[in-house]
């Protein structure tokens, strides 16, 4: 019956999952006040010696996670072109707030910390090796200039989850600064290209661990991206003035407003809206979304009505005000952003989970939610008032995935949830099904349900659970099942599975041509074939292993000098396209071998089985 526990998905997991669970690999979401890992507890630990008892994982904490838009350039992030003003009026604008030098070193002096809470710019990021972060050593010594061009020109989001999420802790972990770049503006290249990926709150972390009397334009410009991709239209008055010192740009003209408004002080809100609208600052909807935002502060009386009609794109600017005060966007304004918009607006804390809804199924592609963090929000979304049927349903059915009487009442489940209503397969349902997979006892399956399942598991990081179906794979001789030989022969911490040549070579000849190449730029990646047999197949596969580009050879001599973060920042690069089909085998390959080379041979695993999975 529908009314089951429907409520109490997460509940349910974390009782009755957690005692038959291996200890597994992990995923990344964010915390309240520091990221989530988005690995599941005893990622990429080593295996316990065979006489030493397995001590059940813990279950994950269930956390929510959630454009540069089409009309902001990775160079220049800002708003959209209709709310740019003339150059005379900006600087007028910008002289009206100028304080004199008396004015602003007696306000300084009211807020200054002392030297020893003031934070150094020599080493930012909230992520330790201590909290799996990267060392501070692990982008080396190269040059900040050449590390912030890649981060700028970067085409996120990326095809591969795993990539980003492995990036994702490249760009928050606590790494130096190169001496050749602003401690500032690097970590405004690191917070631009968090959020092209999604990483909204990631972007926000970074941000706030700068000192505002040492923000830069360019910092400046990505803070305002950041608050407006997190809806956060407030998170803007403490660097206003700051700002406008410093940046023409509209939207920091408009914040006055803004905040004078959260500050109560309406008169000089309704002072500084009319300026900007006699000045031109904002028109049109940009101008009625910010008229809107000062009607939400304090004892505010003022009522707008937002209408899309003529509005043709989908910026920074509108989604964030638009958000804050829970504005629906229309259909059509959405097909004009990025997918990344899609991942703010799923951990847009304003918004109820029926909103949020194809947002998180988006994010969670994209590696912003963790399997965890997908659970708890369909359990949230099947517990609202206004939930819908399919809201109700997938929470059904997740809590029969991990609670079923039967393990075949449990499959059944899982399957309703990795198809969509067509019968096609959805990614999505692999993640939010991983755990329930990695529980489920050994039993006969059928050979499509055994990929699924070890698919689902190698999804969020459950390699070693997923490693416990070898022996079926193994046994199996059903042509359906090969995938899950592939799956292991890529995912488990160790060979489980036959790596005969005979047996990689069949693989490639049954599989479609794109498939098997993946399967063996993936095995020759881990070093799991003998060379020359790598050799030897690779060239009847028409798989070349040469490092032939620019590229291969950057993230080759970045692995050799062991500079992981580089790599990691490299390895996005080479999957910058949108689909699986479209990155080329061999991008595949150096990828895996330089992560297996510099000691992150789980997230180089998870990457190549992820690539299995997706094809």
């Amino acid at each position: 019956m529908r009314g089951r526990s429907i409520l109490t998905v997460a509940g349910l997991i974390a009782g009755a999952a957690v005692a038959a669970l291996t200890v597994p690999v992990i995923d990344a979401g964010l915390a309240q006040n520091a990221p989530e890992s988005l690995l599941p507890p005893g990622f990429g630990d080593p295996p316990p010696p065979a006489d030493t008892p397995r001590t059940p994982a813990p279950a994950p904490a269930p956390t929510n996670v959630p454009a540069s838009t089409p009309t902001a350039a990775a160079g220049a992030p800002g708003l959209s072109v209709d709310l740019a003003m003339p150059a005379d009026m900006a600087d007028n604008a910008a002289a009206e707030v100028a304080l004199s030098e008396e004015e602003l070193a007696a306000q300084q002096a009211k807020y200054d910390l002392p030297d020893s809470a003031r934070r150094s710019l020599d080493r930012v990021g909230p992520l330790t090796p201590e909290t799996r972060g990267l060392a501070a050593n692990a982008f080396g010594r190269q040059s900040g200039q050449y590390l912030a061009s890649l981060m700028k020109a970067s085409h996120a989001p990326f095809a591969s989850r795993w990539t980003s999420i492995l990036l994702r802790r490249a760009l928050l972990s606590a790494t130096n600064t190169p001496r050749d770049i602003d401690g500032a503006d690097y970590v405004a290249e690191r917070a631009w290209l968090l959020l092209r990926m999604g990483e909204a709150d990631a972007a926000r972390m970074l941000v706030q661990s700068v000192d505002p009397d040492r923000f830069t334009p360019r910092l400046y410009a990505i803070a305002m991206q950041t608050y407006l991709a997190t809806a956060d239209p407030a998170g803007l008055c403490p660097l206003s003035a700051g700002a406008l010192r410093t940046s023409k740009e509209p939207g920091w003209q408009m914040s006055r407003a803004i905040c004078a408004s959260f500050a109560g002080d309406q008169g000089s809100a309704s002072g500084a809206l009319n300026q900007a609208q006699r000045q031109g600052i904002a028109r049109g909807i940009d101008y009625r979304l910010a008229e809107k935002v000062v009607g939400a502060g304090f004892n505010a009386r003022r009522s707008v009505k937002i209408e899309w009609d003529g509005v043709d794109n989908l910026t920074a600017w509108r989604f964030g005000l638009a958000t804050a005060v829970n504005v629906p966007i229309p259909d059509d304004l959405w097909r004009t952003a990025g997918t990344h918009v899609r991942a703010w607006e799923a951990r847009a804390p304003v918004l109820g989970p029926l909103r949020r809804w194809d947002g998180t199924q988006i994010a969670a592609r994209l590696g912003v939610f963790s399997s965890a963090a997908l659970v708890d929000f369909y359990s949230a979304a099947a517990a609202d008032p206004d939930a819908t049927d399919a809201a109700r349903d997938r929470a059904e059915a997740l809590a029969t995935a991990h609670t079923g009487t039967t393990p075949g009442a449990r499959i059944d489940a899982m399957r309703g949830i990795w198809q969509d209503a067509d019968g096609a397969f959805d990614y999505t349902g692999l993640i939010a099904v991983a755990r329930a997979a990695a529980g489920l006892p050994l039993v006969p399956v059928a050979a499509d349900d055994m990929v699924r399942l070890i698919g689902a598991m190698l999804s969020a990081g459950y390699d070693r659970s997923a490693a416990r179906w070898a022996g079926a794979v193994n046994g199996s001789d059903d042509d359906g099942a090969q995938d899950a030989w592939a799956l292991l022969a890529l995912g488990a911490p160790s060979p489980v599975v036959d790596l005969s040549r005979n047996r990689v070579s069949a693989y490639i000849d049954a599989s479609d041509g794109m498939k098997g190449q993946m399967l063996l730029a993936g095995l020759a990646g881990l070093n799991r074939l003998p060379a020359g047999e790598a050799a030897s197949l690779a060239g009847d596969a028409g798989l070349s292993l040469a490092a032939n580009t620019r590229w291969a050879r950057a993230i080759g001599a970045a692995a050799q000098r062991g500079e992981r973060g580089t790599v990691a920042l490299l390895a996005a690069i080479g999957l910058q396209v949108p689909d699986w089909r479209r990155v080329p085998p061999a991008h595949l390959y150096h990828i895996v071998a330089a992560l297996h080379r510099v000691g992150l041979d789980p997230e180089a695993r998870m990457i190549a089985a992820e690539a299995i999975t997706r094809l």
